[in-house]
């Protein structure tokens, strides 16, 4: 299977994730402890956020992400990587999401900017899709690994339009690139059905 761009970022960045992470292990700390620490970290952000304070939020979200990032390299270093661990750090992921498009758009009403308002609510659908349409996939045994735009590059667009003070830009592009990527991820997951009918259809002629 192809790598996943995030897939790709973690090798990129393996020089300074493994040190980081080996690090945090030796003080003490848990992956389960980064995962909850990021999404403290990332509540903290959308918190500024909600107050208009798009820069100094960025930031914030920007830290949240990098710890976040630590959690599945620590997991991998203690060579204990668990489901359990990887489920806490998927569901704490759709709440950081929540959190900060929540944030967003406290801030949008109080703006009384309503088109902020609606582009918030369905980037967090397009959102929210993404990840369900995958995780239902791969509960049915398919793949959904493909699309525009996964969570990694969420926060790529969302970070630096946020840090240049522009919330509404950010809202609307991934409004508009989620629910692409949510229909994309569909798509695919479409062609794999068909194709396991195809099969059954053919082993149950075989088997006549």
């Amino acid at each position: 299977m192809k790598p996943t761009f995030t897939d790709q970022l973690r090798r990129i960045f393996k020089g300074i994730l493994d040190p980081t992470g080996a690090f945090l292990n030796r003080i003490g700390l848990t992956p389960n402890a980064i995962t909850l620490l990021g999404l403290v970290g990332t509540t903290a952000g959308a918190y500024i956020l909600s107050l208009g304070k798009m820069t100094t939020g960025g930031i914030v979200l920007l830290i949240s992400v990098l710890v976040d990032a630590l959690d599945g390299t620590m997991a991998r270093l203690r060579s204990e990587p668990s489901d359990f661990g990887g489920f806490v750090d998927s569901v704490s992921d759709r709440y950081a999401e929540f959190i900060t498009f929540g944030g967003l758009l406290y801030f949008f009403l109080t703006q009384e900017n309503y088109p902020g308002v609606v582009a918030t609510f369905l980037a967090t659908a397009g959102s929210v899709l993404v990840s369900y349409v995958k995780a239902r996939a791969e509960g049915l045994g398919f793949t959904a690994k493909v699309g525009l735009l996964t969570r990694v590059e969420r926060y790529i667009v969302l970070i630096p339009l946020l840090i240049f003070n522009q919330p509404f830009i950010a809202v609307v592009l991934i409004a508009v690139l989620g629910n692409i990527t949510a229909f994309q991820r569909i798509l695919h997951v479409r062609v794999q059905g068909r194709e396991r009918m195809r099969k059954a259809k053919e082993n149950k002629e075989y088997l006549h």
